[in-house]
């Protein structure tokens, strides 16, 4: 595809996205920053109460659509991504942001635990990312931005599960970068350090949080507005010539 500029203030006026785990935390700040550049939103998430979150993000219904979805199912998979397609016609962008952390020590993690974490933080991306594409495909490409983590990068303690899945996308991230790429789909991951979403905030309270900081060059950990800016880059007509990529955004923690 030939390189047709871009909107210098990276708009997405009319175009639809797909935010799983959009209710709060990183999902919720890109669908308030989505909605500002432009965008049509629906947002899945598996919180009954996503219907009324939506409406207070943006109360014109006409630019919102909401699902309740276990994304760990192809139903409902399914049902998100036909939503979408009923309610707009189309889905130019997906954002797989939807994930657990369920931590314990490795000589003590559980089947369940493993389990749980493959299925909601990569199983469900790649299908999902699967289903969008074959859409994408048909209405001429789109883009594809994976939430990944610092985690897959580095070892954290206590996080063995959550280490492999985040690894995990990343790479997967980079094989459908390559397989998609000549439908004019572009997918990348971001990979951000401790974000203070309220479960960050009370995860890495107090002592814990001090002594991770310390590990970091800016001395701070991550606001979601700021990877929301960094997802909303690479969902634009600004990126299009990044594929496959993993953009990390952790004030320097892992350049050490």
């Amino acid at each position: 595809m030939e390189f047709a500029g871009f909107d210098k203030s990276f708009g997405l006026t009319n175009r639809v996205c797909l935010v799983t785990g959009g209710a709060a935390g990183i999902g919720r700040a890109i669908a308030i920053l989505f909605l500002e550049k432009g965008a049509k939103l629906v947002l899945a998430d598996v919180n009954a109460t996503v219907a009324a979150i939506a409406q207070e993000i943006c109360p014109d219904r006409d630019r919102v659509h909401t699902v309740v979805a276990d994304l760990t199912q192809s139903d409902d998979r399914d049902r998100a991504v036909e939503a979408g397609l009923e309610r707009f016609g189309r889905i130019d962008i997906l954002i797989n942001n939807a994930g657990i952390v369920l931590l314990d020590d490795a000589l003590r993690l559980s089947e369940d635990y493993w389990d749980r974490t493959m299925a909601i933080n990569l199983r469900a991306p790649f299908f999902l990312a699967q289903r969008v594409a074959r859409e994408m495909i048909k209405t001429g490409g789109g883009k594809i931005v994976n939430v990944a983590s610092q985690a897959g990068l580095i070892a954290l303690d206590k996080h063995a599960a959550y280490c492999a899945g985040k690894a995990a996308i990343i790479s997967m991230t980079k094989v459908l970068a390559l397989e998609w790429a000549r439908y004019n789909i572009q997918i990348n991951a971001i990979s951000p350090t401790v974000v203070l979403t309220e479960l960050g905030r009370k995860a890495w309270a107090g002592e814990v949080g001090e002594q991770m900081k310390k590990k970091i060059p800016n001395g701070r950990f991550a606001y979601p507005e700021e990877i929301a800016a960094c997802a909303l880059f690479l969902a634009s007509d600004a990126a299009t010539m990044i594929n496959g990529e993993n953009l990390v955004i952790d004030g320097g923690y892992t350049i050490q």
